[in-house]
């Protein structure tokens, strides 16, 4: 059974202690040990497009030009009316670094029946995006979906962030504070600065080349890390395009653009942009999550950093609640996105424990 801790929990779980997440942690390796990712690939996955272009996609792409360093490059996203009665609000979707913008096709779903505009970007570097060999940082996306709403026409929108994606939505609502009626952080890494004490290295421009197998099992692995209510056959979905590149003629510039991408979250923090967001936020997300050491407590310090936040974590649940705890967390973000943007933000959950 799941538990989730709120302004409206009358008890509060203590699920920052050391303790409480140890167990957490055991009970979720023993549901682990009992279902497991298959040992190898199924027979007919094959290989993946740099571009993704045979990746199935759950709504049409579109693309937009946008230059970056003098180079003109392709930016693709999906655009999903809403169905049925229009609530006049767009959300827009910045996607995780093992994922791309597909990856948003159930909540795209159930947002447009809501009412929702909903918009889901595959960041350069990722997806049908172009793949450039460049400097990468966090402006650049911002800035990208800025020329985005500017070319389709819309003014303001809610913007949601998983996981890399959060960082994303960190600095957009950042730099645009009149375009973010909404910002809401899904399981958001970067959540610390990491470069003190530690010395700046060159971005890895090639590695040793795995075997389909090997890199089957390292691509499944770190999906299968996400998850502590135990694996279900329909997240092996999420592992097949990244697994098909190794496939593909390019799979060693595809590397070296990943590098440079996870460069950037060494070298462009965004631990002192919170403090600057004044549209109201939603931290939200899986407090046990193995990208962080305590992620409640983390989840916390950012909820205190922002101006206008509201914190809902979810006990035993992991990175990605969309998929593992879907219906509450759908319904959260809902909630979340149609309350009054000039309204404060629900601020009860100071009184609980998450993360002391």
């Amino acid at each position: 059974m799941y538990k989730k801790v709120t302004a409206r929990c009358a008890r509060p779980v203590r699920a920052g202690s050391v303790a409480l997440t140890a167990v957490m942690l055991l009970g979720a390796s023993e549901v682990l040990a009992q279902s497991q990712p298959p040992a190898e690939p199924p027979a007919d996955w094959g290989a993946t497009s740099i571009d993704h272009l045979n990746v199935p996609y759950p709504y049409p792409v579109e693309y937009l030009d946008v230059e970056v360093y003098g180079t003109p490059l392709r930016l693709a996203y999906m655009d999903a009316a809403p169905v049925g009665p229009a609530n006049g609000q767009t959300v827009v979707f910045f996607h995780g670094f093992n994922f791309a913008g597909y990856a948003f096709g159930h909540t795209m779903e159930i947002l447009r029946n809501a009412g929702f505009r909903t918009i889901a970007i595959d960041r350069l570097g990722f997806g049908r995006s172009s793949k450039p060999e460049i400097h990468y940082n966090f402006h650049i996306p911002a800035r990208n979906t800025k020329r985005l709403l500017d070319a389709l026409g819309i003014e303001q929108a809610a913007i949601v962030g998983h996981s890399m994606g959060g960082i994303v939505a960190s600095r957009f609502a950042m730099t645009y504070p009149e375009t973010t009626s909404h910002v809401a952080f899904v399981n958001q890494i970067g959540l610390t600065d990491q470069r003190p004490g530690r010395e700046w290295n060159e971005p890895s421009t090639g590695t040793a080349r795995p075997t389909p197998l090997q890199y089957y099992r390292q691509v499944v692995a770190s999906h299968a890390r996400y998850y502590v209510q135990g694996w279900k056959p329909e997240y092996l979905e999420w592992a097949e395009a990244t697994y098909g590149l190794i496939f593909s003629g390019e799979f060693d510039r595809w590397q070296r653009v990943r590098s440079l991408l996870g460069q950037s979250m060494f070298e462009d923090p965004v631990v002192y942009d919170w403090q600057h967001i004044s549209s109201k936020a939603l931290v939200i997300g899986g407090a046990i999550d193995p990208l962080s050491q305590d992620f409640a407590a983390d989840a916390r310090n950012v909820a205190e950093q922002l101006q206008n936040a509201q914190l809902v974590l979810y006990a035993n649940v992991g990175h990605n609640p969309q998929f593992e705890h879907s219906d509450e967390f759908h319904a959260d973000l809902i909630r979340f996105l149609e309350s009054d943007p000039d309204e404060p933000a629900d601020q009860s959950w100071r009184d609980s424990d998450w993360g002391r």
